[in-house]
């Protein structure tokens, strides 16, 4: 059986870099799967899916029942969608893969993947998550960004990783890729896990906006900033009155700006080094 699906014939793409994000424990506040979201509504064009049924266990995750524009009752089932972005003031385009974790077979999922990312002759796969970390929503969010591509951890200035233990779909998809010898970085959001429930335009923001200065690509990421603001007064209006919430928030603040005293490298040298990446890989 046939698990991926094109629905329509690839336009030519430039040196495309494969972006992933997957709703599920490594999308805590919806953070990944929303800042791929906002990648899409520039005009990109989906192209292909893959088939959910031989990876989901739907007593896990329920697909849901509701009504057309025609009033015909539908079926929504959890799925993957793959989507073409292209980017014409650019010297390269966007593939875009999101969808719900799969609950089963992840090497063969993880397979998948990197078929895509043959069949488009991907640069580059870059996926997003978010997790929750012990940082204040009063900050911005911090991005924890990884290869183990040591020249690309070099150029981009990510860090190698060096986690050992149980894991999941995303460490299968990186290590296959790695495997196939297909440059991959993950890009993670901390968020804050006071308020890990709700969606977190923040964290969204804070992702697309590394993706941006590491490839030089835009993403937008400025509109989100409005939600952002309001996301962060809706969660000072909810610890207002409480001085527990309030002064652990604060010492949450202390510890951060410890951390982060460092300035970050110039987005536009880095975006000049990514470039030279490229073209080294493309020789």
């Amino acid at each position: 059986m046939t698990l991926l699906h094109w629905t329509r014939e690839l336009p030519p793409l430039r040196s495309p870099i494969l972006v992933t994000a997957f709703e599920g424990l490594f999308d805590v506040g919806g953070a990944a799967t929303g800042a791929l979201e906002m990648l899409r509504q520039f005009g990109s064009v989906e192209v292909g899916e893959i088939d959910g049924d031989t990876f989901f266990d739907y007593s896990e995750r329920r697909p849901t029942i509701g009504f057309d524009e025609q009033g015909s009752r539908v079926i929504d089932w959890p799925d993957h969608r793959i989507h073409i972005l292209n980017l014409p003031d650019q010297t390269r385009d966007l593939v875009l893969i999101d969808g719900v974790e799969p609950h089963l077979l992840w090497r063969t999922f993880s397979e998948i993947i990197n078929e895509v990312a043959e069949v488009v002759d991907a640069a580059l796969v870059v996926t997003f998550g978010a997790m929750v970390a012990e940082i204040p929503h009063t900050r911005p969010p911090t991005i924890t960004g990884s290869t183990t591509d040591a020249d690309l951890a070099s150029v981009m200035r990510l860090d190698q990783p060096s986690y050992q233990g149980p894991t999941g779909v995303i460490g299968v998809l990186h290590e296959r890729l790695e495997r196939g010898g297909v440059p991959a970085v993950s890009l993670r959001a901390s968020v804050p896990h006071y308020v890990a429930g709700s969606p977190n335009p923040k964290a969204s923001r804070a992702l697309l906006e590394r993706f941006e200065r590491i490839t030089g690509l835009p993403t937008g990421w400025a509109d989100l900033s409005d939600e952002a603001r309001a996301w962060e007064q809706r969660v000072n209006e909810a610890t207002m009155g409480n001085d527990d919430i309030q002064g652990y928030v604060r010492r949450l603040e202390e510890r951060y700006d410890r951390r982060t005293e460092a300035q970050l490298p110039d987005g536009d040298e880095l975006a000049a080094e990514f470039e030279r990446f490229l073209r080294q890989q493309g020789e």
